[in-house]
């Protein structure tokens, strides 16, 4: 660790980690870093503005609310966040089967906002300071420093850097275009001009956006479908909150209902009218958005059949009346705007309070980076959330958590980083798609994207990831004896189900039957409701749970095959496609290499038959 200046009237410059970027990603970092015993900086531009809900004041979804509670389960901060701010929890897919389910919960932005804000200042060994970071300073393959817009040269022995859309950003209303991170704050233009001179990193560009406003007070709520949340939310911790901070509306804030209306016809003829005014479709904007979140004009252009689309009116919190118009962003100018917002049943006199924009910004083409999110060419400097081409406050965090862990690990000296494994957990299946993959538009993760979603579901985060967050350092010895009851309790009802016949048959095939309940099977033991959900998941996908653990393991035979770094993959057979995009993403595994598009299974087997001969060698 470090020790103070022996000028103690100097400010403290030596740190272990320093963590640059306040949002969500470098929350987690910085709370990682710091409880793990690093001595750590958060440089932010806005000490008011940590962890702002900057688009929609919602956590989780399809596959994003895995993250959040694998977040959890590793010892993040996220889950326990958003439970104290939830005013509107869901369990989406319910009726669907338990590998798509996924918790949603729509929270109270300031709430949110102040609690983790909260959360940061008091913990122990982190520092936060307000200030913008301009300059890397670098020594041989290590970044030593980074220079703020004051002077202040802060040292490290790692580097976490969590800028979100700030790099190099640029503001689109309309053909009106300005710098700036998002509304109200200013561009990081230095910093992203120092990660291509002083750190030499191949930069892209990327586009996103988010919707107007509106005041609740002026909407005619009573005409639209409404929409409630689940009537016993369950919440994404799977911990206690021992934070013993101050809680806003007691120990839960009161559920709101969200609002469902449609675009009309004139809506989309105010789209089409001012096609060339919008900075999509006049080539102002360069950066390419995500096709699965398009911006209104682009749905129209796209979707010209469709004569309606869904828009969702959430509310933003206990303490404000704007509402969020979910299904509605768009970079068009302001007049349109209000063209198009009162267009909407249901909102024929609302007051735009935030127009909706587009931003650009730099991020880092993340093939630059290895599984640990440390960049190969700077070992001691590490990346996460939109910088990488991710989108998405959840995978963000799920991002800094790990990147704050590696940090803090490297610091002290650990050699052994945290690698999260497809078959581990939907962290470890976005990082592993981020360093094998092209990013060509903002990334987000959905269930789809990972092989084994039968078992990385949310209900088991705990069981599949709580140990290794203990491990870690990072999840308590007794929220481990919480886990091990629940794992005896399972243990005691798997017991008892395949000793236990009825008609010829065990209780546990009893209990495979569709319809059958364990509350329906004879004589069985009382059991916590969480433990019945396990055991009634586990007999209806045992099956298919069995077949993906067989594949899982054919994955880590694979991963077992280390690639050095300064592997030669000039070899007689290997066509130049495929060596050109290993050698430009430097696989640390076979099984990392057999995920590139482009290389063929003869391909890796042609590369273990090289690595096994290297090994004899």
């Amino acid at each position: 660790m470090p020790t103070h200046s022996a000028n103690m009237d100097l400010p403290y410059t030596l740190y272990d980690v320093v963590v640059v970027g306040g949002g969500h990603a470098g929350c987690e970092a910085a709370l990682a870093a710091a409880r793990l015993g690093a001595r750590t900086l958060l440089l932010t531009l806005n000490h008011d503005h940590l962890a702002q809900m900057s688009c929609n004041p919602a956590i989780g979804g399809i596959a994003k609310g895995q993250v959040v509670r694998e977040i959890d389960a590793l010892g993040g901060e996220m889950g326990l966040n958003t439970d104290a701010a939830c005013i509107q929890f869901r369990l989406l897919n319910r009726s669907k089967g338990p590998a798509v389910q996924s918790p949603r919960a729509q929270c109270d932005k300031v709430v949110y906002q102040r609690r983790m804000k909260h959360v940061v200042e008091r913990c122990p060994g982190l520092f936060v300071h307000q200030a913008q970071a301009v300059r890397f300073e670098v020594a041989g393959e290590r970044v030593t420093a980074i220079v703020t817009e004051f002077g202040d040269v802060f040292q490290a022995r790692a580097f976490v850097v969590a800028t979100g859309t700030f790099l190099g950003a640029t503001l689109h209303y309309g053909l009106s275009s300005f710098p700036g991170g998002r509304a109200g704050d200013p561009a990081a233009v230095a910093l992203a001009e120092s990660c291509r001179s002083d750190l030499a990193l191949e930069m892209g560009r990327l586009k996103t956006g988010t919707p107007v406003r509106v005041l609740g007070r002026t909407l005619d709520l009573s005409s639209l479908e409404r929409q409630d949340p689940d009537p016993e939310p369950v919440g994404f911790s799977f911990r206690e909150d021992r934070s013993e901070l101050p809680r806003m509306g007691g120990a839960h804030l009161p559920q709101q209902p969200c609002y469902m209306t449609y675009s009309t016809a004139a809506t989309a003829q105010a789209v089409r009218d001012n096609l060339e005014r919008s900075p999509l479709y006049s080539g102002r904007i360069k950066g390419t958005g995500a096709r699965y979140c398009p911006s209104f004009e682009d749905k129209i252009v796209r979707f010209a059949e469709r004569e309606r689309h869904q828009i969702y009116l959430e509310p933003e919190g206990h303490f404000t009346d704007e509402y969020y118009l979910n299904g509605i962003s768009t970079s068009l100018p302001v007049d349109v705007q209000w063209r198009m917002v009162r267009s909407l049943p249901g909102l024929e006199q609302a007051h735009i309070s935030r127009y909706a924009y587009a931003i650009e910004y730099d991020m880092v083409l993340p093939h630059q980076l290895d599984r640990t999110l440390a960049v190969r060419r700077w070992p001691n400097l590490f990346l996460a959330g939109q910088i990488n081409g991710t989108s998405g406050y959840e995978e963000a965090a799920g991002q800094g958590l790990l990147a704050g862990i590696n940090a803090a690990r490297a610091a002290s000296g650990v050699a052994a980083a945290l690698v999260l494994g497809r078959d581990q957990a939907y962290i470890g299946v976005m990082i592993d798609d981020l360093v094998t993959k092209d990013i060509v538009e903002p990334y987000r993760l959905f269930t789809s994207r990972a092989e084994y979603r039968l078992l990385l579901r949310q209900d088991n985060a705990d069981l599949r990831l709580m140990r290794l967050g203990h491990e870690i350092g990072l999840i308590s010895a007794s929220e481990v004896e919480r886990l091990q009851a629940l794992e005896t309790a399972l243990a005691e009802g798997r017991a008892f189900l395949q000793a236990q016949r009825s008609q010829g048959r065990s209780l546990w095939e009893v209990l495979r039957t569709p319809g059958m309940h364990y509350a329906d099977l004879p004589g069985a033991p009382t059991l916590s409701a969480r433990a019945v959900e396990q055991l009634e998941i586990e007999t209806h996908y045992e099956g298919y749970t069995e077949r993906q653990v067989a594949q899982a393991e054919g994955l880590r035979k694979l991963e077992a095959w280390r690639l050095p770094p300064d592997f030669d993959y000039a070899i007689k057979g290997l066509r130049t496609e495929a060596r050109l995009k290993l050698e430009k993403r430097r696989p640390q595994t076979l099984g990392q290499a057999a995920r590139i598009d482009g290389v063929t299974p003869a391909e890796i087997s042609l590369l273990q038959v090289h690595l096994a001969r290297r090994r004899r060698a």
